[in-house]
């Protein structure tokens, strides 16, 4: 059943200009608290239960009928980056962890991010990007660390969400469709294509107890793609080869990719959930709260995201996911 969401509230550049850039502001455990009173941490949540419902029913490959030429604009960004992996190739020079290369595609973006946003937004929008630049560097990984976490995709679901505030998406579900379907499923490509050319660590894995080594929103925009669906159920994951027409299936074979052994040892809060969990609606709502708990709510993770900006770092009296 479809659930009646509010609009994402609009933010006038004028607005945007007289703040400060955003920075990482988490340092501590009282600042992840106010974190969660904030009016960016609101939005966020709002953000991603509206791309969440726009999903439902919704499955891959998919073609909308009438393209958005902004989601395309940032999918030729995306396809971009890609080409830079082909030419910054692996150092071949053995490395445990990570491979230095991956510090040159870095400093290639970090030099090169000013004029890829200026090919993605209008000319009105691009006074914004310094507003926008620090979530699409961190949207990648760590280039220092040579790691890639759920932080770091949390950092792309902001850019994505910061460009939404700005009226450059608009929260009409067939954009938001599309925002999930076309753009979310070509990021996350684009970084399982860095983490395999650069053999990228995990960031703050914890290991067999984590949801994921790498990822988290992937699974909630699945589940939701799947929330309705009877006939097929939740413990169809545990039953290889998956078709890839939803994120959750996807997710699952990715990681059968890189991992070997029984899955419910590789991979046990997965496995308690396919033979535990009893409806896709229960694993979607479950994992909305894992998000906040595992992610937005744990210092590790958000002391690395940019906050400020369009992501107010000021209290709000509608707070949380």
């Amino acid at each position: 059943m479809a659930c009646q969401l509010p609009s994402l509230r609009q933010v006038a550049l004028s607005e945007v200009l007289n703040k400060a850039p955003p920075t990482p502001k988490v340092k501590t455990d009282e600042d992840v608290r106010f974190w969660k009173t904030t009016r960016g941490y609101s939005d966020l949540g709002l953000f991603l239960q509206r791309l969440n419902e726009a999903v439902v029913g919704h499955f891959l490959p998919f073609t909308p009928q009438f393209p958005s030429q902004h989601v395309g604009a940032v999918l030729a960004a995306l396809d971009e980056l890609d080409t830079w992996i082909d030419e910054v190739p692996p150092l071949q020079t053995p490395q445990r962890f990570g491979n230095l290369a991956f510090r040159e595609w870095g400093k290639r973006l970090e030099d090169n991010v000013d004029q890829l946003l200026s090919t993605v937004l209008p000319p009105e929008l691009h006074p914004a990007i310094p507003y926008l630049s620090p979530y699409f560097l961190t949207s990648f990984g760590s280039f220092p660390r040579m790691d890639y976490g759920s932080g770091h995709e949390t950092s792309f679901a902001v850019f994505l969400l910061c460009l939404s505030l700005l009226g450059f998406f608009t929260s009409e579900q067939d954009e938001e469709r599309e925002v999930v379907l076309l753009l979310f499923v070509r990021y996350l490509r684009l970084c399982w294509r860095l983490q395999d050319v650069y053999n990228l660590e995990p960031a703050g894995s914890h290991g067999v107890w984590g949801l994921d080594d790498y990822s988290f929103l992937g699974y909630i925009f699945g589940s939701g793609q799947l929330r309705d669906q009877v006939e097929i159920p939740v413990s169809s994951v545990l039953n290889p080869a998956l078709p890839p027409t939803n994120l959750y299936f996807m997710q699952i074979t990715r990681i059968h990719e890189f991992k070997h052994g029984p899955f419910h040892e590789h991979s046990s809060q997965l496995h308690s959930i396919a033979v535990g969990v009893p409806s896709w609606g229960k694993v979607n709502s479950g994992l909305f709260k894992m998000y906040q708990a595992e992610v937005l709510g744990k210092r590790v993770v958000v002391q690395h995201i940019p906050l400020g900006g369009l992501m107010e770092w000021e209290a709000s009296a509608d707070h949380g996911l």
